[in-house]
């Protein structure tokens, strides 16, 4: 068990979205446990009331907590991408009926907030070519999903 597990509100809609995610990572990615209301907490009986489940070997709870709290850009998730067909596969999955933003955030449907980030994305940002630097973080800031090939000819 991990020491630190995230737990994303949803309104009443945790195993859908649980599901959801574990599709699109696939791999080790799994739904563990469901619970159920009993009566004893706000909300009807009997209704999902947390998910855990794993992505990419991460645990997180999906917790249906009811409408009082929505999710904001200022928590995210970040994926980190091997090549720019993953960075294509995560950004088809997620924008479909959710949200582009920009230099590679997007939110999903539930309105959960995800960067999709190319692993050769720090890597250009960094090391002593400030101006290599400058000019990637330039050609970054122009684009909504990255182009990991735009991102090295910057």
């Amino acid at each position: 068990m991990q020491k630190i597990k995230p737990c994303l509100w949803f309104d009443g809609r945790a195993l859908e979205a649980a599901e959801f995610y574990v599709s699109v990572f696939g791999g080790d990615s799994r739904v563990v446990d469901v619970t159920y209301n009993t009566g004893a907490a706000p909300g009807e009986t009997g209704a999902v009331l947390t998910v855990d489940f794993v992505l990419a070997g991460q645990e997180y709870t999906a917790l249906n907590g009811g409408p009082e709290f929505t999710f904001s850009e200022a928590v995210s998730l970040s994926v980190d991408c091997e090549s720019q067909e993953e960075v294509d596969r995560f950004w088809a999955a997620f924008t479909e009926d959710g949200e582009e933003s920009v230099c590679g955030w997007l939110k999903d449907r539930y309105g959960l907030s995800w960067q999709i980030v190319p692993r050769v994305l720090p890597e250009l940002l960094s090391g002593p070519d400030r101006a290599r630097a400058d000019r990637v973080m330039k050609a970054m800031t122009g684009m909504r999903k990255l182009d990991v090939a735009a991102l090295e000819n910057a």
